[in-house]
């Protein structure tokens, strides 16, 4: 292993008065592109002379055709960014990071991502769709590069037990299953949505549908940038939905948003990313009996 999983995870600020030293939960997000080796062999096997990069270009195309959308399926893609919000016992958020920068190495990352659950305790992790993309293209990953994780993948005990099932959110909360009530019915408008209703920035100048050609550009460290603004809008929502559920007062959740804004403000000193991010961040406030309700 090239780095420590904890310099990898661990917060480099100093630990804050009333934020407790335990992680409870790793609120992720992840962007993948295209393996268009695995394209070229499984889906155009006869055309031995397709450059990966032909391959995936030649399977969007024929996807846009027939789907009227480009994006390859999950089991061919892997990750080349992984943001991680670290948050405590208390819903505090303790550190937010990127895994494998600035190299973005998917074996790597991978990796590094089930290492890191195991060691801190196997936290629950926090998602948004999270349970249709995310976490199988983390597995598939363990899959492709040989990653023993017997604690996530186990098959023992009562199912309901087990961290993969999708009724047990101590393994996996999903906020968007939360939300849908487990897909009953559809948020349109996703993760943007519920950012932009609690004042947070939601999409700003990227995009998911940008990720693989500015991988192919090289612009990396924009698709990672991406990637955190999306895991800390996670977080927000995250937070909303537990005081929907009762376990964080609504003015709680006030002083939390406030202190992981310092958070993010210490980390923009070395990421301009984060500083765009948090000039688009907006407190949220409660409408009164006489407001519309609609968000301003």
């Amino acid at each position: 292993m090239t780095q420590d999983l904890y310099s990898l995870l661990a917060p480099p600020w100093p630990h804050r008065r009333g934020m407790s030293k335990s992680t409870a939960f790793l609120v992720f997000d992840i962007e993948t592109v295209s393996d268009g080796r695995l394209l070229q062999r499984v889906r155009y096997p006869d055309e031995p002379e397709l450059s990966p990069a032909e391959a995936v270009a030649k399977q969007r195309a024929e996807l846009m055709e027939k789907t009227g959308s480009d994006f390859v399926p999950a089991t061919f893609q892997v990750p080349v960014s992984v943001a991680i919000a670290k948050v405590g016992v208390d819903y505090g958020l303790q550190g937010l990071v990127t895994l494998d920068r600035p190299r973005f190495r998917p074996q790597v990352i991978v990796k590094h991502f089930w290492q890191g659950w195991m060691q801190y305790g196997m936290p629950t992790f926090v998602t948004f769709n999270g349970r249709g993309f995310d976490l199988p293209v983390m597995e598939m990953g363990a899959f492709r590069y040989g990653v023993s994780v017997p604690e996530w993948f186990t098959t023992s005990g009562p199912g309901y037990t087990q961290p993969r099932n999708r009724f047990n959110p101590s393994g996996h909360l999903d906020v968007q299953e939360l939300l849908t009530n487990f897909g009953a019915s559809r948020l349109n408008g996703g993760l943007d949505l519920c950012a932009t209703l609690l004042g947070k920035p939601g999409k700003m100048d990227t995009k998911g549908y940008m990720v693989q050609d500015l991988w192919e550009a090289g612009e990396t460290e924009r698709i990672d940038d991406y990637c955190q603004c999306d895991a800390l809008d996670t977080y927000f929502v995250f937070l909303r939905t537990m005081v929907m559920q009762g376990k964080v007062p609504l003015a709680r959740e006030g002083e939390l948003v406030a202190q992981a804004r310092e958070v993010i403000a210490e980390k923009a000193e070395t990421n301009p990313a984060l500083g765009e991010y948090l000039a688009q961040f907006k407190p949220w406030e409660p409408v009164d009996d006489e407001g519309t309700g609609f968000v301003h």
